[in-house]
């Protein structure tokens, strides 16, 4: 039998899937994902090192809520504000701040929420400092933790995303990055959402544009500009249970990363949706057994199986069985027996293993002999080894998957 492709890899099967119209955004380099597959819809250099700026803030957070979790931090603690935080993120500096003042003491929640919705570059030192001592320690931090997330081409060697040539990120890795916060830290995602915050008499909003289009679905995730960068955002959508995340960067104004961004994401919903084929456990079809003491052996599909196709595919799926059969007894139990190949127009093929649902033991003498009478009297049957193909009826009416 050919090598099956592990269903591990099956979003990386669908990484060449942008057949519906792809659509070109006013972007330097851009990534569209979906989010329940991984299914990459659309990029443009997707792997470019780039300055990230405030985008950064998403592996500031990570780090952070990686601490509350692991009881290093509450959110009630109060942190003083360092003059180092002040001097480098504070409002003299005319960068993006939460106006704290020095030697203040601040609830972690706050400096939470000035690091999301205010983007406070001190906030992030504060919280940065009081994580690993020093901003500098604390990069090292986000470096070995970047690395543990699976982010494979990042740098970091601040908490802030001001500018620094060995500070870098690529869109790959903040999908990926954002697809871990919204995973792994539910119970802070929701902070994303939030569009405006008030500390120190001073109200300001979120600049996430996505969040004040109505019906966009936009719940997240951060911003980010720098002269160097251009205008940048990285965001999430959930719209009818679906959910995309989007990473644009290189943008060359306000008003472009807002109708250009928003461009992607209703692209995205609108030319792709989400199949679910089969459920884990389910049997796809029956296989013969040669020899065995019981005539086929169930297949079954080991995990959930959901996939992302361009709107005009979804209902023309092609899905068979292939195996190498009869297949030879002693059949084991969960035994990788055979594979499910799965087509859509537009789309490469998708294989997937298929295993025995249950034991199959090899006929006995008797058996043995009645089957050789059989092949006496009634002609040899296939023997073992032979391609069989089969065809699993029915896929294209597979339903949504939410």
């Amino acid at each position: 039998m050919k090598s099956l492709i592990p269903f591990a890899f099956l979003s990386a099967v669908l990484l060449a899937a942008a057949p519906a119209a792809a659509i070109d955004i006013r972007a330097r380099e851009y990534i569209l994902i979906d989010y329940q597959t991984g299914t990459v819809l659309d990029a443009k250099d997707p792997d470019m090192r780039m300055p990230p700026s405030s985008m950064s803030k998403l592996m500031t957070g990570y780090m952070v809520y990686s601490a509350l979790k692991a009881g290093k931090l509450s959110l009630d603690d109060q942190l003083t504000v360092s003059r180092n935080a002040w001097l480098k993120g504070g409002a003299a500096t005319g960068g993006s701040t939460m106006f704290l003042d020095p030697n203040a003491s601040v609830k972690v929640e706050d400096l939470i929420r000035g690091m999301i919705v205010q983007s406070g570059n001190d906030a992030c030192i504060v919280l940065a400092e009081a994580i690993a001592g020093s901003e500098e320690e604390f990069a090292k931090q986000m470096n070995e933790k970047a690395k543990e997330i699976g982010l494979t081409n990042s740098h970091f060697v601040n908490a802030t995303g001001l500018p620094d040539p060995e500070h870098y990120m690529t869109p790959r890795d903040l999908a990926t990055l954002a697809k871990r916060i919204i995973t792994d830290f539910p119970e802070f995602y929701s902070i994303y959402s939030e569009t405006s915050f008030t500390y120190n008499k001073i109200t300001q909003g979120n600049r996430n544009p996505l969040l004040y289009r109505v019906g966009s679905g936009a719940d997240g995730l951060k911003t980010g500009h720098t002269e160097a960068a251009g205008y940048g955002l990285t965001a999430s959508a959930i719209r009818n249970g679906r959910r995309l995340i989007m990473v644009a960067n290189g943008m060359n104004s306000i008003p472009d990363r807002d109708s250009e961004t928003s461009k992607l994401i209703d692209w995205g919903f609108r030319e792709f949706t989400n199949r679910e084929l089969f459920k884990a456990g389910d049997v796809v079809t029956d296989a013969e057994v040669w020899l065995g003491d019981a005539p086929d052996v169930a297949l079954v599909i080991p995990q959930d199986v959901i996939i992302t196709v361009p709107r005009a595919s979804a209902q023309n799926l092609d899905v068979k069985v292939v195996y190498e059969g009869p297949l030879p007894a002693p059949i084991a139990k969960d035994a990788q027996v055979a594979k499910v190949i799965i087509n859509a127009k537009d789309l490469p093929p998708i294989e997937l293993p298929l295993h025995a649902r249950n034991e199959v033991g090899r006929l006995g003498f008797i058996g043995r002999l009645k089957a050789a009478a059989q092949y006496i009297f009634l002609g040899p049957p296939p023997p073992p080894g032979g391609d069989r193909t089969v065809t699993v009826p029915d896929t294209g009416s597979a339903k949504p998957a939410n």
